[in-house]
C-alpha cells in the first residue's frame, strides 16, 4: 500500500469515527431530555440499570442508524479539504487516475461494510431486544402483557389452521383450541377442546373436553371425550405473535422462521423479508455513500466545503426518504420485498456510477 492510500485510508476512518462520536452523544442527550421523568417514575430503577440495559443498547443501535449519514458526512468533509488544500490536484498532476484515486476509499468502506454487516446480523438484533424489553417495561404509557395472548390464529400448512381464543404464555395452555382441515376450499375436519396444553417432556399437547367433527358428502360424524394425547405441527413459541420481534432475531433465527412460515404456507411475510434483506442493504450503501461523496467532493467549488456538505447532507435526506418509503411498500403483500428494499441503492448507485464516469473522464 502506498503512502497516499494509507494516508487516505487514515482521513476515511479517523474521520467516519469522529463524526459518528459526534452524532451519538448529541442523539443521547436528546433522548435523555425527552425521557428523565419517565425514569424518574420508577423508584426501583437504578442509574446503572438505565446506562446498563438502555442507553449501551441505545448507543448499538443508534450508532448503526447513523452510520451511513456519518460516513457520508465524513467523505465529503476530509474530500473537500483535500480539494480546497490543492491535494487533489497534485495527487492527477503525479498520473493518478480517478479510479486509483478511489482504492484507499474502496478499502475504507470495505471495512466499514464487514463491520457493519456483523453489527446489523448479529449484534443488533440483540440490543433490540433488550433495548425494546426495557422500553415496553418502564417507558411505554401502554405496556404489552406478553404473558396473556388472545385471538390467535396459526397457520399449519396449505389447508390446515388452528385458532386459540386466550393462551397464557408462561402455563402454555391455551382454550377454546379449534383445528381445522379443509380439502379443495371445504371444511373436511374439525377439532375442538376446551382447553389445550403443551406437554413439554413429550412435546404433545393434551386436549380437555374435546370433540372431533369429520364432514362427508351425505352426513357428519362426530367423537366426544375428556381428554386427548396428539401432536401437532407447531410450538408454544409459533402462537406468539412476533411482529415487534422480528427485529430482535438475528439473522439466522428470522431466515429459519421465514422458512417455517413457508412451509405452513403463510402468505404475505414481506415485513419479515423487508426487514431481513435491510440488513445486508444498508451496509453495502457504503461503497455507494462513499463513491457518491468522493464524486461530489473531489473537486474545489466556489463556496468550498460548505456547499459539498450541503449538497450531500440533502441527497442524504432524498435517500432516507427514499429508503423509508421502499420499507413500507415492500412490507405490501403484492411487492418484492428484496427488490424494493434495494432501490435506493439502485438509485443512488446510478447517480454514483454516473458522476464516476464524469470524473474519470476528466
Amino acid at each position: 500500500m502506498r503512502i497516499l492510500d494509507k494516508y487516505i485510508l487514515k482521513k476515511y476512518l479517523s474521520s467516519f469515527t469522529l463524526v459518528l462520536t459526534l452524532l451519538i452523544p448529541i442523539a443521547i442527550a436528546i433522548d435523555v431530555s425527552e425521557k428523565v421523568d419517565k425514569f424518574l417514575r420508577h423508584a426501583n430503577l437504578s442509574v446503572g440499570e438505565i446506562i446498563e440495559d438502555y442507553y449501551v443498547n441505545f448507543v448499538i443501535i443508534y450508532g448503526n442508524t447513523f452510520m451511513p449519514l456519518a460516513l457520508f458526512i465524513a467523505v465529503i468533509f476530509f474530500t473537500s479539504k483535500l480539494a480546497g488544500n490543492t491535494e487533489v490536484i497534485a495527487i492527477h498532476s503525479a498520473k493518478i487516475s480517478f479510479t486509483r484515486f478511489l482504492k484507499p476509499y474502496f478499502i475504507g468502506a470495505t471495512i466499514v461494510t464487514v463491520f457493519a454487516l456483523t453489527m446489523n446480523h448479529f449484534v443488533v438484533p440483540r440490543s433490540n431486544k433488550i433495548f425494546e424489553n426495557f422500553n415496553r417495561t418502564y417507558l411505554k404509557k401502554k405496556k404489552l402483557n406478553a404473558n396473556f395472548i388472545t385471538n390467535v390464529n396459526l397457520q399449519l400448512g396449505p389447508n390446515d389452521y388452528i385458532f386459540i381464543k386466550n393462551y397464557t404464555v408462561d402455563r402454555s395452555i391455551g382454550y377454546n383450541f379449534s383445528y381445522e382441515i379443509f380439502e379443495d376450499n371445504k371444511l373436511s375436519q374439525k377439532l375442538m377442546a376446551d382447553n389445550i396444553r403443551w406437554v413439554e417432556e413429550d412435546s404433545t399437547y393434551t386436549l380437555i373436553n374435546y370433540s372431533k367433527r369429520f364432514l362427508f358428502k351425505d352426513r357428519d360424524s362426530i367423537v366426544h371425550g375428556n381428554k386427548l394425547d396428539t401432536i401437532f405441527n407447531f410450538e408454544p413459541k409459533d402462537l406468539v405473535n412476533i411482529d415487534y420481534m422480528a427485529k430482535e432475531m438475528n439473522s439466522v433465527e428470522l431466515y429459519k422462521y421465514i422458512n417455517q412460515a413457508k412451509e405452513r404456507g403463510v402468505s404475505n411475510l414481506n415485513s419479515y423479508l423487508v426487514e431481513f434483506h435491510k440488513r445486508s442493504s444498508l451496509p453495502i450503501s457504503s461503497y455507494i455513500l462513499t463513491f457518491l461523496a468522493v464524486a461530489l467532493a473531489a473537486k474545489k467549488k466556489r463556496g468550498g466545503m460548505g456547499v459539498n456538505l450541503a449538497i450531500g447532507i440533502t441527497l442524504m435526506f432524498v435517500y432516507v426518504f427514499f429508503l423509508k418509503i421502499s420499507e413500507v411498500l415492500g412490507a405490501g403483500a403484492d411487492t418484492n420485498s428484496f427488490v424494493m428494499v434495494w432501490i435506493p441503492n439502485l438509485i443512488f448507485g446510478g447517480l454514483a456510477f454516473y458522476l464516476y464516469l464524469k470524473n474519470a473522464k476528466n
